[in-house]
């Protein structure tokens, strides 16, 4: 059993422990977490902002391509949206697929 007297020195290092715990097993790796979290989603706003930009240009190339009309235009939108949503529905699809590493 302890001195008397080394009992505020046992609580002091058991203090300083604790906190060299709560450092290293969770404020480190919430730290860590956040770097790939930030790196995560502006990976995702940059490929979100090019998916935007390319389904601009295949609008804008359908509408070069085709006659001028009000229902060409229509049919510009249409297929844009059309292709949009095929790629889209093709990301998913491979996403949900076992057979890939990761």
């Amino acid at each position: 059993m302890a001195d008397p007297q080394e009992i505020p020195q046992i609580a002091t290092e058991l203090i300083d422990i604790s906190r060299e715990y709560l450092l290293q097993e969770t404020i480190e790796p919430a730290k860590r977490l956040g770097k790939v979290a930030a790196k995560g989603v502006g990976g995702a706003m940059v490929l979100s902002i090019g998916a935007f930009l390319m389904a601009w240009a295949v609008y804008h190339g359908l509408k070069m391509v085709f006659p001028v009309g009000e229902w060409w235009v229509v049919l510009s939108r249409f297929l844009t949206a059309l292709t949009a949503a095929g790629t889209a529905g093709i990301i998913v699809w491979r996403m949900q697929n076992d057979d890939l590493p990761g």
